[in-house]
């Protein structure tokens, strides 16, 4: 597969809690949340007695047939989009991931990416437990079934959350309760919202309630639980000594969708304001803006209203392209990153222009841009980023390649600037990004920015820990390895 240049979410989850039509509006719930993971998908409904499961490989529209639809019966459900970042592209790591076990059965959908899951999951094996697949995941239902010292289901609750470390937004499915959990830091979003029956949603974005005409009640907050069952809704805090927040920045500048609300901000109206705050800083005499689709639209808008500039579509995305491969020859690789958007050069030829982008990972399909741009005879090319350049990986769910990868931490900005062929290059300021969220900048994980990881991470017991596997378990280390590199600070 050709290296990616965007980087990947780990996944999106969706609830519903009392409605006949439980599977059907997961599914669209799901619809709605594919931008955050386009590799598998499943969904799980209960009648109150039994669970019904069905996972596939591909979109959402290919796993679900009005036939599976049919055959999930039950007034609960949960749902799960799934990009890998830990454990491989299989069916068998597709979520929800179920068990029946002494406390009854348990679904559970996770967005998010656990920094101690190399640990506990060897603690686990240690005591016994039995694991099916490789996703940090599943550690979370093993904690969840193992038996508890604490009095009741709430206390049960909040002793596994406790135990584990990282990032989690959880929907878990019991035969009668729908539960979501999000992690004291709150990197992850996740909202409650209700349908006209009275039905309760979870889900990672606003933008999955639009369509099924649900109303947004609230965010879940950073360390809360939200049990959901035929008595209403109950709240736990299951950290109520913790106060740092640390939100993912990330998910405003790029992964979640812009008709979304996040932490009472609009997505759209963030990201205009970045582009807004590009052309303060960023003072560039040209003839036109022209965003990246679909990622830069906001940011190039922002930007043309705050400096005058006319904002130009000139780049046209084609929707109906699948996955490139990697190909023998450097023609078909470069004619696969050309097929996604083409050029109206009529709109470019003889002028100065400004390319608004999201974010330069690897670079190569940003220098691809630029390339048309100068081809199609464009007089120069400035290239501008709505947000900071990415320096660290991401050990919290999203798929940042390793530090080496990543061009911003391997070269000067002149040295990216030349490897682009452009004019100019500006990103946005740290301090920028956050005014442009309206919000402190303790409120957020910014580590892929500035290295200041909110939830300590030692990659040298990760390492001894895969080591010991290896050892005892052969060719399964191996997987467990990757699994756990994901993970690594590199």
């Amino acid at each position: 597969m050709q290296e990616q240049e965007y980087p990947k979410h780990y996944c999106g989850v969706f609830g519903i809690y009392g409605h006949p039509n439980a599977a059907e509006l997961t599914y669209y719930g799901l619809y709605q949340l594919q931008h955050r993971g386009q590799e598998s998908a499943g969904i799980v409904t209960t009648d109150g007695k039994q669970f019904y499961v069905h996972k596939g490989m591909g979109l959402v529209p290919n796993i679900f047939t009005g036939e599976v639809l049919h055959k999930l019966i039950g007034q609960s459900a949960i749902g799960h989009t799934r990009y890998s970042t830990t454990g491989s592209s299989s069916l068998v790591n597709a979520q929800p991931l179920t068990v029946d076990c002494a406390k009854g059965k348990i679904a559970i959908g996770h967005n998010g990416n656990l920094t101690n899951a190399a640990a506990l999951r060897e603690e686990l094996e240690s005591r016994g437990s039995i694991f099916q697949t490789t996703v940090d995941s599943e550690i979370i239902v093993h904690l969840l079934a193992q038996p508890t010292r604490a009095g009741g289901h709430e206390s049960a609750l909040v002793e596994a959350v406790r135990r584990i470390e990282g990032a989690y937004s959880l929907v878990i499915l019991t035969e009668g309760e729908l539960i979501g959990v999000r992690d004291p830091h709150g990197f992850r979003p996740l909202s409650i919202g209700r349908m006209a029956n009275g039905a309760f949603v979870l889900a990672s974005e606003t933008c999955a309630f639009d369509l099924i005409q649900a109303q947004f009640i609230r965010d879940v907050e950073p360390g809360e639980i939200v049990i959901i069952d035929a008595n209403g809704l109950r709240s736990v805090q299951a950290f109520p000594e913790h106060t740092r927040r640390a939100f993912c920045i990330f998910e405003y500048v790029y992964f979640a969708r812009p008709d979304s609300n996040i932490a009472d901000r609009n997505v759209y109206g963030v990201r205009v304001e970045m582009g807004r705050q590009l052309a303060r800083e960023h003072k560039i005499e040209a003839d036109i803006v022209v965003p990246v689709p679909d990622s830069g639209n906001c940011a190039a808008l922002g930007y043309s209203l705050a400096s005058g500039i006319p904002f130009e579509m000139a780049f046209v995305r084609n929707h109906y392209v699948g996955r490139s491969f990697l190909q023998p020859s450097q023609f078909i690789r470069d004619f696969n990153v050309r097929v996604k958007l083409n050029l109206i050069g009529d709109l470019v030829r003889g002028k100065r222009v400004i390319i608004v982008d999201d974010s330069i990972v690897r670079g190569t399909t940003s220098k691809a841009r630029v390339t048309s741009l100068k081809e199609a005879g464009a007089k120069e090319v400035h290239v501008l980023v709505s947000c900071p350049p990415h320096m660290n990986p991401c050990v919290y769910g999203i798929d940042f390649p390793e530090k080496s990868k990543l061009m911003a931490a391997t070269n000067t900005h002149d040295e990216i600037r030349r490897f682009l062929s452009a004019d100019s290059l500006g990103y946005l300021s740290l301090d920028g990004m956050v005014a442009a969220t309206g919000k402190p900048k303790d409120a957020f994980c910014m580590a892929c920015y500035d290295g200041r990881y909110p939830v300590p991470y030692d990659p040298l017991i990760d390492k001894h820990i895969m080591e010991r596997r290896r050892g005892r378990a052969g060719g399964l280390a191996s997987e467990l390895e990757a699994e756990a590199r994901h993970q690594r600070l590199l």
